[in-house]
């Protein structure tokens, strides 16, 4: 199995495209000596990668030892997601990027087809692999939210690394036997969402964008109890749940601003107690968050 290049943390640019300032933002995410960076074709509809690859002519090429990352995306107007997308997804991330390799292109969120689709003679997993076999990426990884999904193709054999977000943080395992699995075919695992849509960092009464069953909801607010009474940040606790884990090779961590990128170090930074991380284990297994 080929290997990514990873830093303990990840700087995702799904929002990238959005922002007023993503120049600026470009430009920050592609300096940060904090970790590569995350995007994908379909970003903002390709505006994320546009906006890396003005940042990247910029600044005259990658910086020494920065990465950027990106994804194979189905034809948001069809849907179709067959080898020949997957042939023009990557000529348009390569083109908007300005590169001509990309560490890992990733096969993301292909709900238009099934993972038999998916594997066919001819279809999109071939066509990463030909990409693969001929040097233009490094590696090829699932990327998806739902477990189970993502499992299927983690049983192929053919990834080098898996992707779920918002089902392994602080405050839900749904992805832990997943991640597992993948370890022990020797792929990597990327985590993704450590936040759980910001539920960890911001308070909000939602998780991974989803209104909380009761018993999830119980079991969070214990959570966020024991963290106000030892006086621990629960942010950071969340952020480093996910890389203090020995089933995680990196943390995706969204970028929508400025601000966030430069609170993301002292996020980052040891200083959450063992003893608190021990005593959310005490709390048991957690609920289901509702998560499919």
């Amino acid at each position: 199995m080929a290997t990514v290049p990873t830093t303990p943390v990840t700087l995702g640019a799904s929002r990238l495209g959005e922002r007023p300032d993503g120049e600026a933002l470009a430009d920050a995410l592609l300096d940060s000596r904090l970790g590569h960076v995350d995007t994908s074709n379909n970003y903002a509809g390709g505006r994320s990668e546009a906006l890396l690859g003005d940042a990247i002519r910029r600044a005259g090429g990658l910086p020494e030892g920065k990465l950027v990352y990106s994804k194979a995306d189905r034809d948001m107007t069809t849907g179709a997601f067959d080898g020949d997308r997957v042939r023009r997804s990557l000529e348009e991330s390569l083109q908007r990027l300005g590169l001509d390799h990309l560490p890992i292109y990733q096969f993301h969120d292909p709900f238009t087809i099934s993972c038999d689709e998916a594997m066919a003679d001819g279809g999109p997993v071939e066509a990463l692999l030909e990409f693969r076999d001929q040097g233009v990426i490094g590696a090829i990884g699932i990327t998806l939210g739902p477990v189970s999904q993502v499992a299927e193709y983690v049983e192929t054999g053919v990834f080098d690394v898996a992707l779920s977000h918002n089902r392994y943080t602080l405050v839900d395992r749904q992805a832990e036997p997943l991640y597992a699995r993948a370890k022990q075919l020797g792929m990597q695992v990327f985590n993704a969402a450590p936040f759980g849509g910001g539920t960890l960092a911001n308070g909000q009464e939602s998780y991974g964008y989803r209104e909380m069953p009761a018993a999830f909801a119980a079991h969070l607010s214990r959570v966020r109890d024991l963290a106000r009474d030892m006086d621990v940040d629960l942010a950071a606790a969340a952020l480093q749940f996910s890389m203090r884990s020995p089933l995680v090779d990196t943390t995706v961590v969204g970028i929508p601003s400025l601000e966030r990128l430069r609170a993301l170090e002292d996020l980052m930074a040891p200083g959450v107690p063992a003893e608190f991380f021990a005593a959310v284990e005490d709390l048991g297994a957690p609920p289901s968050s509702g998560q499919d």
